[in-house]
């Protein structure tokens, strides 16, 4: 099961937004997640948001560049970008999102 996690062991519900950019030449690449209104943001939630961990069959991708959306002061939204530098690091990625795509009916659109 293809799963995101923002606090260890908590399965974040909401489905993000996800942009991908890759560098000409391949050997690099950038994935932006949006989440809106994430379960992480819930009230009764007490748990520190510790980074961005993809997690598959495969093991686990870990993010830490993770920063809330916050509008008139209120939690909105969490904003994640993972950073892939090299083809193995992108081919992981993608085994990763093909999965969680596959498991949370989202469509892939070249832009």
């Amino acid at each position: 099961m293809a799963k995101i996690q923002f606090s260890k062991g908590i399965d974040e519900t909401v489905v993000p937004e996800v942009k991908l950019t890759r560098s000409r030449s391949g050997d690099s690449g950038t994935a932006k997640f949006t989440f809106e209104k994430p379960q992480a943001f819930r009230e009764d939630s007490t748990e520190e948001i510790t980074g961005m961990y993809m997690i598959d069959k495969e093991g686990e991708i870990v993010t830490r560049e993770v920063k809330g959306i916050f509008v008139n002061g209120q939690p909105e939204g969490i904003e994640a970008t993972h950073i892939m530098k090299s083809v193995e690091e992108w081919e992981r990625f993608m085994r990763f999102m093909e999965r969680y795509a596959e498991e949370n009916g989202l469509g892939l659109s070249k832009s």
